[in-house]
């Protein structure tokens, strides 16, 4: 028989409808129960695409014995983390303050109240791994809860009262210092691994906001900067946690070498790390980094899209039970799919595809030979070896379809597919692709039309059911993506949506000279009203507010907006220069508030050539500071004010350019305004002929 869980819209609840166990999901059905039955509520947190919650799932939850002791003893919850971040990052405080360690699956212990008093992560089903079984820790919770509640109370008061205290904020206060930048950037480059590639050891996490800060110090000049980015998308680029036959990254590598990846592939990821290369590509030319923008793209285009346009969450890491079973190789399987024995000899010598293998028995795809020395092995020039691997790869992409796929969490979740959006869109303007520019106003459109209505954003969508209140998350990177959007598209529906939900985030989330808290002023009552400052996978909500702001008040002069801006940057700076890998997105965004912001407005017949080439000018090359509008006169209701009162001059298209609160001469030419930007960060990398 089914249980609650089975009325839930959550791929990751509906896996759990069937358990044995009578969960609930989080609301106040199953928090007056606890209360009017006088039982501890043990809550379960974990997502669709984690290896080990399936793995905890199928060993205690799917255990009649277990679950009896849990449906005797507890009132049990399940949540979806990436429906419920705000339940996700109160309780993950909780357990890390309690075991010094978090992660998925999270298993807390609350009192009715929801107060925690004892928590961890995955417990096995017997006592193995230096751990007790999850049977033993029922019962010992059950013993304390009858036996020393007092104890337990007391203790529970303690551990909330730490989360509030350690919510409320990141760093003391200072006044903005732009040499705090140049800190940041040398603290990344000192703690960098020049051997591997990245920062950190196993499991080694990607950290495309740290790439993101450095490419933009690059672009200011900052060689060693330069070098640090370039070799960690390099790094990255050679396959194993980056899929080479059919694009898009895995969660993290399991080791440092960046060979053997935890498989599940997430929407966050590729659309971060797509924009990463695609900015990596504009700054330094590398072909190959424009080349994994492009598949990366590709494959959340034909593996992650709903075909009303909304990105899904996630691929699953597991496929017929065994984690990575869909993504690797044998040799018997490159020879009957490849068949040419050439072919076969260069597949297997470019990734060292062997009977041993490098993961379970067979291969992960990662290049060993570079190629320069695969050309002179093969006697092939250096320019074919690209092509000739990519035709090999789609064969090995066509067979590999034929096999069980693993699962799609086919939830849309507007935070993800707001990172997403914006990768489309920036793609769409540099690289002339008009298929990602009708993926990102699908995607808008979807967005606006599905998860908002009646001044009301909400978290996540999934069979036609838009469901949770949206996050601080949630508005501000939408106000994000739609900006991108309007500045690759120009149509003025995607910078009034962007505009109204920016009103509602400062009217209903901003803590008044700190920032924003994390859920709305009418949210859940929960124990604490969480704020978390520091950039995750995801950039913190705090973060994407500050960036959405500082490009609307460059838009519309809006002295409020650049006020809350500076409040929010002073409170992390401190933090941010210490703690660099934790603070990428905050440092971007810093990194934009103390540059010479260049507002770009340009008047002219949209479907003229003469208006275009202006354009594209100013996407010749990367400018990460840069907010731009353009439009046909007369000018479309709601138009930003940047485009106010800019005729044409002498009747032909004009680019108006204002820096430092000073405004230049309006000129005419491409020349001209490529003089007028001051082109600083390299070789323009951008074919000036395509079909966007």
């Amino acid at each position: 028989m089914s249980n609650r869980l089975s009325q839930e819209n959550s791929p990751y609840l509906l896996q759990h409808a069937d358990n044995p166990v009578d969960w609930y999901p989080w609301g106040d059905e199953a928090l007056e129960k606890a209360s009017r039955e006088d039982k501890p509520i043990f809550l379960s947190i974990g997502y669709s695409a984690c290896h080990w919650c399936h793995v905890m799932a199928h060993e205690s939850f799917e255990d009649q014995k277990t679950a009896t002791l849990m449906n005797d003893y507890f009132v049990n919850i399940k949540v979806d983390r990436e429906e419920r971040p705000d339940l996700d990052s109160i309780y993950m405080s909780a357990v890390v303050a309690m075991t010094g360690q978090g992660g998925w699956p999270m298993s807390v212990f609350l009192t009715p109240d929801g107060l925690p008093f004892y928590g961890g992560t995955y417990f096995p089903p017997v006592q193995r791994y230096n751990m007790p079984s999850f049977r033993d820790v029922l019962l010992s919770v059950h013993r304390v809860w009858d036996e020393d509640r007092q104890q337990l109370l007391q203790s529970s008061q303690k551990i909330a009262d730490y989360i509030r205290q350690n919510s409320e904020v990141a760093s003391s206060k200072s006044d903005l210092n732009p040499k705090a930048l140049e800190q940041a950037a040398f603290a990344l480059g000192q703690s960098y691994d020049w051997k591997f590639g990245g920062w950190g050891s196993a499991p080694k996490f990607p950290q495309p906001m740290a790439i993101e800060f450095l490419l933009r110090r690059a672009a200011c000049g900052d060689s060693f900067a330069r070098d640090v980015s370039i070799h960690a998308l390099q790094a990255m680029s050679k396959g194993g946690m980056y899929d080479v036959v059919g694009g898009g990254f895995a969660r993290y590598s399991t080791d440092n070498y960046w060979l053997v990846p935890h498989f599940e592939k997430m929407l966050y990821d590729n659309a971060q790390l797509a924009l990463a290369y695609l900015h990596g590509y504009l700054l330094t030319g590398i072909d190959r980094f424009r080349l994994i923008c492009e598949e990366t793209l590709d494959f959340i285009l034909r593996e992650l899209t709903h075909p009303q346009g909304g990105f899904y969450s996630s691929l699953d890491a597991d496929s017929e039970g065994e984690e990575g079973k869909y993504y690797v190789w044998t040799p018997e399987e490159v020879r009957l799919i490849v068949q040419d024995p050439e072919d076969v000899a260069f597949l297997t010598a470019a990734y060292d595809i062997t009977a041993a293998g490098n993961f379970d028995g067979a291969t992960v795809l990662q290049r060993v030979l570079d190629d320069a020395t695969l050309a002179d092995r093969f006697n092939l020039q250096t320019e074919q070896i690209s092509e000739r691997l990519s035709k090999l790869h789609k064969r090995l992409l066509r067979a590999r379809e034929r096999r069980i796929r693993p699962s799609t969490d086919d939830k849309v979740l507007v935070s993800w597919n707001a990172l997403a959006l914006t990768a489309f869109a920036e793609a769409a303007r540099y690289l002339r692709r008009s298929d990602y520019l009708e993926a990102a106003r699908r995607n808008a459109a979807f967005l606006l039309e599905e998860l908002y209505s009646g001044g009301r954003l909400k978290r996540s969508w999934r069979a036609g059911q838009a469901r949770h209140s949206a996050y601080l998350e949630d508005y501000a990177g939408l106000v994000l993506g739609l900006l991108a959007l309007y500045q690759t598209d120009h149509d003025t529906r995607w910078y009034q949506a962007a505009d109204q939900l920016a009103e509602e985030m400062v009217a209903h989330f901003r803590d008044t000279g700190k920032g924003f808290f994390d859920t709305r002023d009418d949210h859940d009552k929960l124990i604490t009203r969480p704020k978390d400052l520091q950039d995750n996978a995801i950039p913190s909500g705090n973060a994407l507010a500050v960036g959405a702001l500082l490009r609307l008040a460059a838009y519309q002069g809006n002295g409020e907006y650049r006020q809350v801006v500076e409040e929010s940057l002073a409170f992390v700076q401190g933090a941010a220069v210490r703690y660099p890998t934790a603070f990428g997105r905050w440092l971007c965004e810093f990194d934009f508030a103390a540059s010479p912001v260049q507002e770009v407005a340009i008047l002219g017949d949209i479907s003229d050539s003469r208006t275009q080439t202006l354009v594209r000018t100013v996407w010749s090359t990367y400018r990460p500071n840069i907010v731009h509008s353009a439009a046909s006169l007369p000018l479309p209701e709601g138009a930003p004010p940047l485009l106010q009162d800019r005729p044409l001059v002498d009747g032909k298209p004009a680019a108006y350019v204002c820096r430092n609160f000073v405004c230049l001469k309006p000129v005419t030419e491409p020349g001209e305004l490529a003089s007028l930007l001051e082109v600083s960060s390299g070789p323009s990398n951008v074919d000036d002929t395509g079909d966007a």
